[in-house]
Parts: structure tokens; C-alpha cells; sequence
């Protein structure tokens, strides 16, 4: 008897058992817990056997689905490279380069010296807000490369997404103009003690921004602050600031806001990763060019220096590697 087995089914399936979690694993697949866990018994129905223990506690693999797991990831990949066999390679097509943000980033400066280097190339910029997001939006063909802390993604995502180590960018907190710390140059982390520092949670699209945050303040007496409006845009940005007062955790890159000062972390400085990050088997002149500017800002600028004493997420601390420029 043949059995027809959708991927999107299997890539449901795999998404379940990584998470061992329904709802987790419909919030990153983007889509309903209900039509996830039909999909499922869809998946289980096709094949005639039973995939997940599912109780009101805990979700757990059968035999039939630790046997099915790595046969899933299989297929999947062969159809990602199924597709960029065909349309990674495609050099006549825009490169769609997510920069996270509208505005002064690591991102936007490796995509203006990419378009110096491949001018024939339409390197096309879009601004998704987070790495988490861009990264499921890259493995359904609807982005081509991202920037972000690669390691803050969820293991599956990291597996079938490939990255190149581009900088360890300084962090640092956004203050209202009129906050005690504002008088400081520098902010020492432990200076951050009671305060609630914006870290971007209750945005679906940059958990791994916030859950950076989290290990960062470890030890700190700093706290995430609780989950806020998702600003759209500088201006709806600085109202929801405003209104909260909470200091925010950015990038040394962050862009000046009316009102508010900028001022780099110390004591340790705390080092966020920037990788560049794009889909498994894409062939494009575009993604070529970007991967030689940013191997090219990494050396001119020192990027993938290290400070003495500096920290860094766990995953991090070993030396990070890439492959050379290519693509």
C-alpha cells in the first residue's frame, strides 16, 4: 500500500517532538495548537501507528516516533535541498537580507558593503525584528538570510540552518535622560540591582534576544521586565518606553532616541554574538558577497575580538569557527 506523506506533516511532527510540547511547538511553527495536533493524527493515521504518549502532565515519543524522528529530519532536509537546488541558485532572483531593525545595525553594514561588492546582485533588505522569527521564515523560502544570536535558537531550527560568526557586539541600556543612571558614562551590570530592563519579552519574533537577557542578569540583581506592547516602529518604541520607564537592553549600535541616552554595560562587558544565518544548500552570488563582507568588517574591524574578561553566553565561549566565504 503507498502512503503519502505530506512534509508539512512531518515537519510538525519533528517540531512536537523537539519540544515534547504541543504549544510550544505551534507557537514556532506559527500556527494553531489545533490544527498542529490534527496534523499529527493525520501524520499517525498515515502511517498506522500511534507517534506520541500524550497525557495532561507530558508529551512523550513512542517507539514508532523515536524510530520515525531521525527518518523526518531526513526528509526534510532533502526537501529544503530539493528546493534550493532550484531556487538558491537562482542568481537573477532579489536576496532577501533580514536586518532585524530599520535603522544603524552589524546587518545593515555587512548588506551596504555586499552591494559594493556584487552591484549586478539585488540584495533586497526587509526588517522582521528578531532572529527567531526570521530564522522559520528563512526555512519556509519566504526570507533568505538573517542576523542574530544563533545559539539563542531552538536546537531543531539550528540544525537545518547553516551561519557564519560576523561580530560580538557590545551591549548596552537605554535610559530615560532623567534616570539616576543617565549621570553615568559607563553602567556597571550590578548598577542595574532592582531594576527592570526591557528585553523584548512578549515578542514571539525575539525570544532569543530575551532568553540572552535572562543569562545575562544571572547573578546580577537585574530582572527581566514583564512582557510590554510589541512597538511597531521608533516612534510607537519610544510612547511604550516612555510610559514604562524601564531601561532596555540594546546593542552599542542601537539607534539615539529623543529623550533618552545610551550607555555601554561594564564590568564585565557583556558580548552579544551576531551571526549571519541562512538556509541550508543556498547558492547565490548574493549570499557570496555577503559572506566576503562580512569576513572582510569582521578582520578590518576587529569585530570577532574578544575584550579581556568579557562575557559571553555559555554556548559562546569556545572559539567560533566558519567556513571561508563561498556560496
Amino acid at each position: 500500500m503507498t502512503r503519502d506523506v505530506e512534509p508539512r506533516l512531518l515537519r510538525g511532527f519533528v517540531a512536537v517532538a523537539e519540544e515534547l510540547h504541543f504549544t510550544r511547538a505551534a507557537a514556532r511553527l506559527y500556527v494553531a495548537q489545533q490544527a498542529l495536533s490534527r496534523d499529527v493524527r493525520r501524520l499517525e493515521q498515515a502511517l498506522g501507528a500511534e507517534l506520541f504518549v500524550r497525557t495532561t502532565r507530558q508529551v512523550e515519543l513512542t517507539a514508532a516516533g523515536e524510530r520515525l524522528l531521525p527518518l523526518a529530519r531526513e526528509v526534510l532536509r532533502a526537501c529544503e535541498d530539493l528546493v534550493a537546488a532550484f531556487d538558491g541558485g537562482d542568481a537573477d532572483r532579489a536576496l532577501l537580507v533580514d536586518l532585524n531593525t530599520d535603522g544603524p545595525s552589524t546587518g545593515r553594514s555587512v548588506l551596504e558593503r555586499a552591494r559594493e561588492l556584487a552591484p549586478g546582485c539585488e540584495l533586497m533588505a526587509r526588517f522582521e525584528s528578531g532572529l527567531t522569527y526570521a530564522a522559520t521564515e528563512i526555512l519556509a523560502g519566504r526570507l533568505d538570510v538573517s542576523f542574530g544570536h544563533f545559539g539563542g535558537l531552538d536546537a531543531g531550527l539550528r540544525a537545518r540552518l547553516e551561519r557564519q560568526p560576523v561580530r560580538y557586539e557590545p551591549l548596552a541600556v537605554l535610559l530615560p535622560e532623567d534616570h539616576p543612571l543617565a549621570e553615568l558614562t559607563q553602567v556597571p551590570l550590578r548598577a542595574l540591582a532592582g531594576e527592570s530592563v526591557y528585553a523584548g519579552a512578549g515578542n514571539p519574533r525575539t525570544l532569543e534576544w530575551t532568553a540572552l537577557a535572562r543569562t545575562l542578569f544571572v547573578g546580577t540583581g537585574a530582572e527581566v521586565a514583564p512582557p510590554a506592547p510589541v512597538a511597531i516602529g521608533k516612534e510607537e518604541f519610544q510612547r511604550v518606553m516612555a510610559k514604562t520607564r524601564n531601561p532596555v537592553l540594546v546593542t552599542a549600535t542601537f539607534l539615539n532616541m529623543p529623550g533618552c541616552v545610551k550607555r555601554p554595560l561594564v564590568d564585565p562587558v557583556p558580548l552579544s554574538p551576531v551571526s549571519m544565518v541562512w538556509r541550508r544548500g543556498v547558492r547565490h552570488p548574493g549570499l557570496a558577497a555577503l559572506r566576503t563582507a562580512a569576513a572582510e568588517l569582521a578582520a578590518v574591524r576587529g569585530w570577532l575580538d574578544v575584550p579581556e574578561g568579557a562575557w559571553l553566553p555559555e554556548p559562546e565561549r569556545e572559539p567560533l569557527t566558519s567556513g571561508r566565504p563561498g556560496g
